[in-house]
């Protein structure tokens, strides 16, 4: 019989000689108890590495994002970055995640969060400062950083409707994201990327 209340749980067994695998009495080694265990196992709704999961598999989400970002820099802006600083700061946002799971292990997820987040969107924000030499843009990337991160952290700490207001989330970034590329002529691609490349030699 068990009991559930609001302060937790009581449960009591009666386990009879006619179901169990073991005898009253025996001699020697031949019968094992472990085999015949039995109890309860807690659940965990959230814990820090679950989180940490959760937090990894909106990777992609937020490198292709912040690309993004990037692309329209670079075609609203005519300053154009390289393959490797792409690269670069592709790699910057996976160490976010690989930082979030290291600090975790030593303190609470948000704290965690917040540290890593911070360090990421800093980075990330001075690099692209030094690239471009646009305050301007480096403000840009990072408020969208700030708004990546944030958006993220509040999915994570919901469960029953992460996955609703994720979906709506992503809708929402959609609509912007085609909002603001509603008046880019991409049949003018051509001359862009020749621009670029007269950029990179």
């Amino acid at each position: 019989k068990r009991e559930v209340s609001e302060d937790g749980f009581s449960a009591e067994w009666n386990v009879l000689h006619l179901n169990r695998s073991f005898p009253q009495v025996w001699k020697g080694n031949d019968y094992s108890l472990s085999k015949s265990t039995f109890g309860v196992k807690l659940l965990l709704p959230v814990d820090n590495y679950l989180k940490s999961i959760r937090a990894i598999k909106y990777a992609l989400l937020v490198i292709a994002l912040t690309f993004i970002a990037f692309f329209f820099v670079e075609i609203m802006k005519k300053q154009y970055l390289h393959p490797i600083q792409y690269g670069l700061i592709g790699i910057a946002l996976i160490v976010f995640f690989s930082l979030l799971v290291a600090i975790s292990e030593h303190s609470s997820f948000n704290f965690a969060y917040l540290i890593s987040a911070f360090a990421t969107t800093a980075l990330i924000t001075m690099y692209t400062w030094a690239v471009t030499k646009s305050t301007g843009i480096s403000a840009i990337i990072s408020g969208i950083l700030v708004l990546l991160y944030s958006f993220i952290f509040f999915i994570l700490q919901l469960q029953d409707y992460a996955l609703l207001f994720g979906n709506i989330g992503l809708f929402i970034i959609l609509g912007i994201i085609m909002y603001f590329s509603r008046k880019i002529d991409w049949y003018s691609l051509g001359t862009y990327k020749k621009s670029r490349k007269e950029f990179e030699n």
